[in-house]
């Protein structure tokens, strides 16, 4: 039997990109349910010279707390991910590449959002330029070691699980993972 989707009866946007649904399900019942119609992500494990990870540090709000990530973020309206990517990573970090891959990609919560978060690997990453921070970024850099990296996300350091994902994809286009 194959699954159907809801009919969508009516729907009510609270703010642009935040949808409220009133549903019928499949078996006649109605379900009131929230979309968040977000953009695109990217998000770039990038190895320099010396096959050290470009690591960022930076607050996040939500869980009020400051968090090891890969350089990433929004990929704009129109914008080739790829694109996202590489403008991301300069963004952030100062760091640049053109030796840019994409190892996966996948929806980051596919019952609330529509969005799809793109991972990438880079080679041969160098810092060419200074950061271009957002008014709301506050980000430190850190080049540390893949192993290092991994050992870190083993001890429960390395917490979002959206950057634990990148890194797996990451990984397994490394064959990595045994």
């Amino acid at each position: 039997m194959a699954l159907k989707p809801w009919k969508i009866l009516k729907s009510n946007y609270l703010r642009p990109r935040y949808r409220f649904d009133q549903c019928e399900l499949p078996n006649g019942k109605i379900f009131e349910a929230t979309a968040l119609e977000f953009r695109s992500w990217a998000a770039v494990l990038a190895l320099t010279k010396n096959q050290d990870v470009v690591l960022i540090k930076q607050y996040r709000h939500g869980a009020q707390d400051a968090f090891w990530e890969f350089p990433g973020g929004v990929v704009d309206d129109g914008e080739d991910p790829l694109d996202g990517a590489q403008r991301e990573l300069a963004e952030e970090t100062g760091y640049t590449t053109s030796n840019l891959i994409e190892v996966g990609k996948f929806y980051p919560n596919p019952a609330l959002q529509t969005n799809l978060m793109y991972a990438y690997l880079a080679y041969d990453a160098e810092k060419t330029d200074i950061q271009r921070l957002d008014d709301a970024e506050d980000i430190e850099v850190h080049p540390i070691p893949l192993d290092e990296l991994i050992a870190m996300t083993k001890r429960g350091e390395f917490l979002n699980g959206l950057q634990v994902a990148v890194l797996f994809h990451a990984l397994a286009y490394l064959n990595r993972i045994h």
